[in-house]
């Protein structure tokens, strides 16, 4: 069963600023090149019903791919480099198929 990842997220980061764009820009190559991550996307937010402003959604088709993606380095990596410094606050959700 595939699990869809989400993670809706606002930055430290003022919009529009080169920092935003380099943060969701490295996000997206890193968390890519991992493998078993497919359908990867990155959304903008554009309700002013929330103040997370960001998603990234990815898909792996099982439990393993993405137990294997969470220890993966490239990932832990991203975490403590980029994410804990640079993200002001977050949701995660996960979803598989009802």
């Amino acid at each position: 069963m595939s699990i869809q990842h989400t993670v809706v997220f606002r930055l430290v980061h003022e919009p529009g600023s080169a920092a935003e764009t380099a943060f969701v820009e490295n996000g997206r190559t890193v968390l890519t090149s991992i493998p078993g991550v497919t359908d990867f996307a990155v959304n903008r937010q554009v309700s002013p019903k929330s103040d997370l402003t960001w998603q990234f959604s990815m898909v792996f088709a099982d439990q393993a791919a993405y137990d294997a993606y969470n220890a993966h380095p490239a990932h832990v990596g991203f975490v403590e480099t980029r994410w804990k410094p640079e993200v002001a606050a977050f949701q995660e959700y996960d979803f598989v198929a009802a």
